[in-house]
């Protein structure tokens, strides 16, 4: 079966075409490097994301606060990860880099701050 899709890697968005046989990539073509082909062969076996969102702040200058996961999730967990996301709220002030959620749903992934958020004066 011949599968077909773009690189996300690098800004360069080769497409890339994968022919499987059980469920695995057998040949690869068009990935310009080999960062391509090893991303080609994850999207074929266990398709993973990262997830950038925001999350409600109490008595910050700001009323969200930027967060991101530190390590892809399985694309099949997304929507479990961001329910965890969305029933967080954090104090302010908060710093780039603390940490809001470690091992979020045991997926290895933490969820951390991304932006730097005073307290409201």
């Amino acid at each position: 079966m011949l599968k077909e899709f773009t690189c996300i890697v690098c800004p360069n968005g080769c497409g890339i075409e994968v022919e499987t046989e059980d469920g695995k990539a057998v040949t690869i073509r068009g990935a310009g490097c080999r960062r391509g082909e090893d991303y080609a062969r994850q999207e074929i076996s266990d398709p993973r994301r990262t997830i950038a969102s925001s999350v409600r702040l109490k008595n910050g200058e700001l009323p969200l606060v930027s967060v991101r996961l530190d390590a892809p999730v399985p694309r099949g967990r997304i929507f479990d990860v961001m329910k965890e996301i969305r029933e967080i709220e954090l104090e302010a002030p908060v710093s780039i880099g603390d940490l809001v959620i470690e091992n979020v749903l045991g997926l290895g992934a933490n969820v951390i701050v991304t932006k730097n958020v005073g307290v409201r004066r």
